[in-house]
């Protein structure tokens, strides 16, 4: 399999100079461990995936946490959630930056009471699966660029990304395993993934009797990604109670397998949808899981088009952790049916994304965008309309640009 360059890396080795414990989180299977293990190729490297290891660490966490060198890499620690304590303890004895390096599979921050064991002690850096500008070996600087107002429209055309490709970037996904097979390939590893999580991993971060009712959750939420969440309806096909799918819905994103876009509103008004919209992360598990393949696009346009929606959501919340990890993600959704795909904000400063499958865009298509910047005032920055074109051109008078999609990964 191929070695791909993280630029996460970066926010990795600047952690590990000034914290006793630095704790990579991120889905299984992502290249978390391999990343870890590349960085800091002196470290021990210890995992609890390995049943004697794991189970003396339950056994006698003190006494496994005594025995270990001074710097070593404890990989999926949420197998082992009381440990973190003792590591506590021993952090308190010997505060020297980068001794430990964690690596998790669950979202620690969502699991009750772990997320504050290593408070002022640990720092949570979170990979994501591969995005397009990491398989492209391109150095991802779209995020950057937008922020910094740098998508200047007069630009040479990019190269036109055509419909059947963009749409196997979509199939494809982001795990590397997956990302190196062939198309029925990589659907055959991404329904083992999921058996497998569904087998052991779903019971290292809750209480579930009934594992496959999670995956038939799944199978939902991805036939309904990019969309508005409808917990009761959610409920209703699937014949469990309302507070049973809250847990397992939380069960799917502390194992990073979605995540809830909660609606922006700068002040609580009345016409502003409070709902938020729920993403598969991977838009590779996400074909699998609906059956949707390439050859589909023409025939499936409007489910493709929520497929390019979460892609994008992730690829952009990928960038960030290596640009700007204090951004935060949004949704926008008016009574007037007026929305914008995603609204990124830093402080008060607020951005919005738009996306569209077309090969052409035009003004109106900044409707969303310009309803937002309406609201904002002062504070917004400006927009972008992601689309499947080759150029990118004002949007109007305003600071909204129609960009390319594969300004993505060719920045």
């Amino acid at each position: 399999m191929k070695l791909y360059a993280r630029p996460l890396a970066a926010a990795l080795k600047a952690a590990l100079r000034d914290t006793p414990v630095v704790c990579l989180l991120g889905p299984r299977q992502s290249g978390k461990t391999t990343l870890a293990r590349t960085l800091e190729p002196r470290y021990a490297y210890v995992t609890f995936d390995d049943a004697a290891t794991l189970a003396f660490a339950q056994a006698d966490p003190t006494g496994f946490v005594a025995a270990l060198p001074k710097r070593a890499i404890l990989d999926e620690i949420q197998r082992v959630p009381g440990l973190l304590r003792t590591l506590k303890l021993a952090v308190d004895r010997d505060r020297r930056p980068g001794r430990f390096v964690l690596t998790g599979s669950a979202n620690l921050l969502l699991l009750p009471g772990l997320g504050d064991s290593l408070a002022g002690r640990m720092e949570i850096v979170q990979l994501q699966p591969l995005t397009a500008a990491e398989q492209a070996r391109a150095p991802g600087r779209f995020v950057a660029a937008m922020l910094g107002e740098r998508l200047e429209p007069a630009v040479a055309p990019s190269t036109p990304e055509l419909p059947l490709a963009l749409v196997k970037r979509i199939v494809a996904g982001g795990f590397p395993e997956a990302v190196a097979r062939s198309p029925a390939r990589a659907r055959v590893w991404h329904r083992e993934y999921l058996r497998l999580l569904l087998e052991r991993d779903v019971r290292d971060v809750a209480r579930v009797r009934d594992t496959a009712a999670v995956g038939r959750l799944l199978e939902l939420l991805a036939l309904r990604t990019a969309q508005l969440l409808n917990v009761s309806s959610l409920g209703n096909d699937l014949d469990l109670r309302r507070e049973t799918v809250e847990h397992y819905l939380a069960v799917c994103e502390r194992l990073y397998l979605v995540r809830r876009l909660p609606p922006w509103h700068r002040n609580p008004a009345s016409r502003l949808i409070k709902s938020p919209k729920v993403h598969v992360i991977d838009s590779g598990l996400a074909a699998t899981l609906t059956g949707l393949t390439a050859t589909d696009w023409s025939t499936q346009r409007e489910r493709f088009g929520h497929l390019l929606e979460s892609f994008v959501v992730q690829q952009l919340v990928a960038q960030a952790g290596w640009t700007d990890p204090d951004l935060r993600f949004w949704h926008y959704r008016d009574k007037d049916q007026v929305e914008v795909d995603l609204v990124i904000t830093r402080g008060r400063q607020t951005w919005g994304v738009e996306v569209k499958s077309a090969v052409t865009a035009t003004p109106a298509d900044g409707a969303g965008l310009r309803r937002l910047a309406e609201q904002c005032g002062a504070d917004y920055q400006g927009g972008v309309l992601l689309y499947a074109g080759d150029s990118a051109f004002a949007l109007g008078g305003g600071r909204d640009l129609a960009v390319p999609l594969a300004r993505l990964w060719s920045m």
